[in-house]
């Protein structure tokens, strides 16, 4: 299984993120790390991602020319400017178009609220998220 997940600035959540996926699912994934800066990228990549991806360009041409079963990212990865403005409208449109299952970390930021989205802590979410690939994986 491929996944791939996308941070900016720090990267903390997607480093977060790629640390409980090595916890929990270890060597049954391949992940990849799609970082808007350097930085992110790097944080990722020592979180334990098999490969990295960085900047714009990069991360479109390789959302384009590539597959994998689903990423994970916070709400700010489908919005033009989201993540301080990291997030390009090329990069947003890019992810939306991808044929995969898109985990979207619902971070009340951007002034988005998602109504019915329940009040969890990031750990809780990102549990949530393995446990749904973990069943993905067992089907």
């Amino acid at each position: 299984m491929k996944i791939a997940v996308l941070d900016a600035q720090g990267a903390g959540l997607g480093l977060t993120v790629i640390k409980r996926i090595r916890k929990k699912l270890n060597s049954d994934v391949y992940v990849i790390a799609l970082g808007t800066n350097a930085t992110a990228t790097s944080n990722m990549m020592k979180a334990g991602a098999d490969t990295g991806i960085t900047g714009e360009n990069s991360i479109c041409s390789f959302c384009k020319d590539n597959t994998f079963d689903c990423i994970i990212g916070p709400i700010g990865m489908m919005c033009s400017g989201g993540i301080k403005g990291e997030i390009t409208a090329e990069i947003s449109k890019s992810i939306f178009q991808l044929n995969c299952v898109k985990y979207i970390i619902p971070l009340k930021k951007h002034g988005i609220y998602i109504p019915g989205t329940r009040n969890l802590e990031i750990k809780e979410i990102i549990e949530e998220i393995i446990d749904d690939i973990r069943d993905h994986m067992e089907k």
